[in-house]
């Protein structure tokens, strides 16, 4: 749960507030563009990206970017999943031994390589339902635990940074924070396409509905957890916020366990498409066998991946930030304004072609410029940082 504290409350708020709404209109076309061929179904995002740019270039476009962003949460779900289950050893334990953090990141890996198994999305609803329970939970947690420990002395609502160049730089991480929490776009149509279809009730009307509620969820879990948290801390609240907060003890070791399910279950959906498309060009282009066998090496294989290179670079919020911009930004905010621009070509300088192309610009924009902000914390951690500590 990442804080708006490197940037002022100003830019915090705006950035959080537009963000949501560009993403839940995009996320809208999403929907609608899932059955907009009479007869045919696109239920994955690069056969809705080969509809709009040709078979070759749309899987092109499409697959990398998808791939990026699925591969990128796996990597940050490992680290928050190792680094929240330490805080909770550590906050019931005082007097324990402290262990490296790449111990628990291997707990929480060990997790997946027994879940991984599972055969689809049908399979994990109910992982998927929990973590949406233990979202809301520890967002509750935080805040309100926020709330009750009240505005900290000395409490600075400045720039982390005193340097014009940090804060800049700053500025642009934070702005990765906040576009990878709309990461779900790359996962939407894989998820429609579970829900039945009819021409008189097409699943466009229960997905959006869905995603109404979804919304709904998400803003009251991140923008209580980002305003009263910086409002408590201001510029000294650590990159999770529960980090922050120590007492009541049981309380906040409970939110942390919380955040484990939460990420067990977002690391299972984000990583079920990566599964199918490993497995696709395994079959299909490198002509192996379908089998039992195949599945258990290529889906372990996968997560030992994602553990080995959370392990080495455990940076819970320059990754995000890394991430956010470099491969959520396109998948999330203006891929699909561009698709939909290229298939039902709404009419120059209309509401739906100016909406459209502002999206696109910012969604540009938040690309290349978040990426350079967390690389640039990756650089500055790395240099300080004992690796596999």
């Amino acid at each position: 749960m990442r804080s708006t504290a490197t940037v002022s409350p100003g830019p915090g708020v705006a950035a959080l507030v537009l963000s949501w709404i560009i993403t839940l209109y995009t996320l809208w076309q999403m929907v609608q563009m899932h059955e907009m061929v009479p007869g045919r179904r696109f239920d994955r995002y690069h056969e809705l990206g080969q509809y709009a740019f040709g078979e070759k270039l749309g899987l092109y476009i499409v697959v990398p970017q998808q791939l990026v962003v699925e591969v990128g949460a796996n990597i940050v779900y490992m680290v928050t999943g190792g680094k929240s289950l330490k805080k909770f050893h550590d906050t019931l334990c005082l007097s324990c031994k402290k262990l490296k953090t790449t111990y628990f990141i291997l707990i929480f890996a060990s997790v997946h390589f027994v879940l991984s198994h599972l055969p689809n999305f049908n399979s994990i609803s109910g992982v998927s339902l929990t973590a949406a329970v233990m979202s809301v939970s520890y967002s509750t947690i935080a805040w309100g635990a926020s709330v009750d420990k009240g505005v900290q002395p000395g409490v600075q609502y400045s720039y982390k940074s005193s340097s014009t160049a940090g804060k800049v730089f700053n500025f642009f991480s934070a702005l990765g924070d906040v576009a990878f929490a709309y990461a779900g776009h790359n996962i939407i149509l894989e998820i429609q396409a579970t829900i039945p279809s009819t021409p008189e009730k097409p699943s466009k009307g229960p997905m959006w509905r869905g995603v109404i509620v979804a919304y709904i969820i998400v803003a009251f879990c991140y923008f209580p957890v980002a305003l009263i948290g910086y409002w408590m801390f201001g510029n000294s609240v650590d990159e999770d916020i529960l980090i922050t907060l120590n007492k009541p003890k049981w309380l906040i070791a409970m939110a942390n366990m919380f955040v484990v399910i939460h990420f067990i279950g977002g690391y299972q959906i984000y990583a079920m498409p990566v599964f199918d498309m490993i497995e696709t060009v395994l079959v299909k282009k490198l002509h192996f066998k379908p089998s039992g066998m195949l599945r258990f090496v290529a889906r372990t294989a996968y997560v030992a991946f994602t553990m080995f290179v959370a392990i080495t670079i455990p940076f819970f919020g320059p990754l995000l930030s890394f991430f956010g911009g470099f491969a959520s930004a396109p998948t999330t905010y203006f891929l699909p304004c561009i698709i939909w621009l290229i298939i039902y070509k709404p009419k120059k300088f209309s509401l739906s072609w100016w909406a459209n192309w502002v999206c696109i610009i910012l969604g540009v924009l938040l690309m290349i410029l978040a990426p350079i902000g967390g690389l640039r914390q990756i650089i500055i951690k790395a240099k300080t940082y004992k690796f596999y500590s």
